[in-house]
């Protein structure tokens, strides 16, 4: 023992959890008056959202909801979508945000798993949850939500309506601060591709980490305006709900992402920051003459996925936004890679630009360890740029674990390091690139095809808006890469003509022997999903 180990203990003076919570009563304390909140004709300031996520809690608490108990929430990105991230914790409760374009039957699944004692659903999506309740075994108190901004179809399905409820709570609620920065905040489940999906758990220290991070990464100054085109069921919005909240910013809440509401918004609120899937930047790169409108200044747009072609970067860029590549996953609280850019690349020539804007980039500085290494035996593969091996994170902001789901756990976490399931490089810089999910990489004769590499060459092309690349199975090969194409709205483009165009930039061994024209199915995050498309390569 030294003398730094003496008499020097933690107490509540010198220590106290880290929580994302202490971001909005800051806010409201030092910013009251300030919009918080823009929905519609609908303003609030930091002061009423502060007291309206105490009602909240308050009348949560009222019901039974204390620590440990899950609420969970069937909403679109409106104002009690971002009370819930506040109220529901404030009580020591564990917030659960559903996917809103999930079927009965995965609602109805991550109801009862998670044990849910409430459910907060708009009326937009009460056939789905009427079905899930229908099907689930637990049964939740039921809270709906009447959103003055939509008028579509729907029903009301429990006791109480959301605002009639709120106001049952007291707006000087003592709320709670968590017992242990350890102790769960929230709950998202994976999307469940193959099999039912498992239950992230995010706790206190990390939300309120990553919340910072993206401060730090998005160069975020005070009272930022934040457009939500990011789905806030999706991570919690990446923590976006906590993170406005630090720099005492403005949520612009949007229901649906169509152009017009987005340029109108970012128009009319001088909107400075968004966060999107690559789906985003096409809508608002296709949108027509009509739905577009001047910007009034460069907004910062930070997307995720696979890089943004170069076409796409010069697009958006002419447009008036300025994009930031992130990369990350469920279990990391959403991004946690940034590329981040040096001034000296802008003197590169545009291919070298290219190349570097390609790779994923670096860790948050809130994340301490990111490599690629060999999965079994744990070694981290040489920084060549060209070896593969397997992502791995570890630090603040990687998940609790899966819940009720040790097995999972303990392969996620094997050796120390959490397995992201990304296969990728890791350059001279310590700057890392993806090639593919172990899942994708495509076998042919032996040689290995990188989807991501074949795609990047299809999206190339100035008439392909969209593509995915995954494996056909051939009897001569083993596997042949098979390319779904979505093509540029009024373009056309042949068969013959892409795989042409493959030839000139891939080796070729790496060229689709066979391409489809088709929508390409995504989920509700944009994301491409490729399970499907493996079943259609099989006939095609």
């Amino acid at each position: 023992m030294n003398a730094y180990d003496i008499d020097l203990d933690r107490n509540p003076a010198n220590f106290q959890p880290l929580t994302p919570l202490n971001f909005l009563e800051r806010a409201a304390s030092v910013h009251p008056a300030h919009t918080a909140v823009i929905h519609g004709r609908l303003r609030r300031s930091y002061a009423e959202l502060y007291a309206r996520t105490r009602r909240l809690a308050s009348a949560l608490a009222k019901r039974g909801i204390k620590r440990g108990d899950t609420v969970s929430a069937m909403l679109a990105n409106t104002p009690s979508m971002v009370e819930a991230h506040y109220g529901v914790p404030m009580t020591q409760g564990v917030l659960n945000t559903l996917n809103t374009r999930l079927d009965a039957a995965i609602i109805a699944f991550s109801l009862d798993h998670a044990e849910t004692k409430v459910l907060i659903t708009d009326r937009e999506f009460s056939k789905t949850v009427k079905e899930a309740l229908a099907l689930c075994k637990v049964k939740p108190l039921v809270i709906d939500y009447d959103d003055p901004e939509y008028s579509g179809p729907g029903e009301r399905l429990g006791a109480i309506e959301y605002e009639d409820f709120v106001a049952q709570g007291d707006p000087d609620y003592v709320w709670h601060m968590p017992d242990d920065e350890w102790d769960a905040i929230a709950l998202n489940y994976t999307s469940g591709t193959t099999g039912d999906p498992k239950g992230v758990v995010y706790h206190h220290r990390g939300a309120h980490l990553l919340a910072m991070g993206n401060v730090i990464t998005c160069g975020m100054q005070q009272h930022p305006v934040y457009l939500w085109t990011l789905p806030m069921f999706h991570c919690n919005g990446w923590c976006f709900p906590w993170t406005v909240s630090i720099v005492a910013g403005t949520h612009v809440c949007l229901r649906a992402v169509r152009a017009a509401a987005m340029f109108d918004a970012i128009a009319t609120h001088k909107v400075t920051h968004l966060c999107g899937a690559p789906i985003v930047m096409s809508t608002l790169l296709n949108a027509t003459d009509a739905e577009r409108k001047a910007l009034p200044h460069t907004v910062n747009f930070a997307t995720a996925a696979a890089p943004p072609p170069e076409a796409v970067l010069a697009g958006m860029k002419s447009a008036g936004f300025n994009v930031t590549h992130v990369y990350g996953l469920t279990e990391v609280y959403g991004p946690a890679v940034v590329n981040e850019w040096h001034a000296a690349w802008d003197a590169l020539p545009a291919s070298e630009q290219a190349a570097k804007k390609a790779r994923q980039g670096v860790r948050y500085p809130v994340l301490e360890g990111l490599d690629v290494r060999h999965p079994d035996t744990m070694v981290p593969v040489p920084r060549d740029g060209a070896t593969l091996g397997e992502v791995m994170m570890r630090g603040n902001v990687v998940m609790c674990g899966y819940l009720k789901n040790k097995k999972s756990t303990d392969a996620a976490f094997k050796g120390g390091w959490f397995h992201t399931g990304d296969l990728g490089v890791m350059y001279p810089d310590g700057y890392i690139q993806l090639k593919d999910r172990s899942k994708d990489i495509i076998i042919s004769g032996g040689e290995n095809i990188s989807s991501i590499e074949v795609e990047d060459a299809l999206y190339k092309h100035p008439a392909v808006q969209a593509a995915a690349v995954v494996a056909k199975p051939d009897e001569k090969w083993g596997e042949t890469p098979c390319a779904f194409v979505e093509l540029k709205p009024g373009a056309s483009v042949t068969t013959d003509d892409l795989i042409a165009w493959c030839k000139t930039n891939l080796a070729g061994y790496k060229v689709p022997r066979h391409i489809v024209f088709t929508e390409l199915p995504k989920t509700s995050t944009g994301k491409i999903q490729k399970f499907k498309l493996r079943e259609m390569a099989k006939g095609a």
